[in-house]
């Protein structure tokens, strides 16, 4: 694999709850040996069909805020087609389409371009795989 291109794999034990996980920083460690000063771009991606990436503000509140919306826009009771899993598990397979399983982001110096409040975090729904996979590529 070249230098332009390095990517590694996090195992994430998101657990049995809906949550928000914050991967700022693994994505920082990542990039402080992948990118080594340089610039680029950081593509975070979950391989998974009931899991996206957000980059949002963590710590006050909006991550809650974050799946207290979701809730609400993805209830998760009888309605779905999709029927195996938990109860209303069908809406943790809808979450992908509001909350894409990707994000890519700028590398200046070496270094996540994030703004002043922003985390990259992993956003979990999915009560029924407490396991995740998340893909960090750094291309320089």
């Amino acid at each position: 694999m070249s230098d332009a291109f390095t990517t590694r794999v996090l195992q994430i034990a998101s657990g049995s709850q809906e949550t928000v996980v914050d991967l700022t920083r693994d994505c920082e460690a990542f990039l402080r040996e992948a990118a080594a000063g340089r610039d680029g771009l950081l593509n975070i991606f979950v391989p998974h069909a009931t899991a996206g990436i957000a980059v949002i503000e963590t710590g006050s509140g909006s991550d809650d805020d974050l799946l207290a919306a979701l809730h609400t826009l993805l209830p998760a009771d009888d309605r779905w087609q999709h029927r195996h899993g938990s109860p209303g598990h069908g809406r943790d397979h809808v979450l992908p389409a509001m909350v894409p399983p990707h994000a890519t982001l700028p590398v200046l110096n070496g270094r996540l371009e994030l703004g002043t409040w922003q985390s990259v975090c992993l956003v979990d729904t999915n009560r029924d795989n407490p396991n995740r996979q998340v893909r960090l590529s750094f291309l320089g």
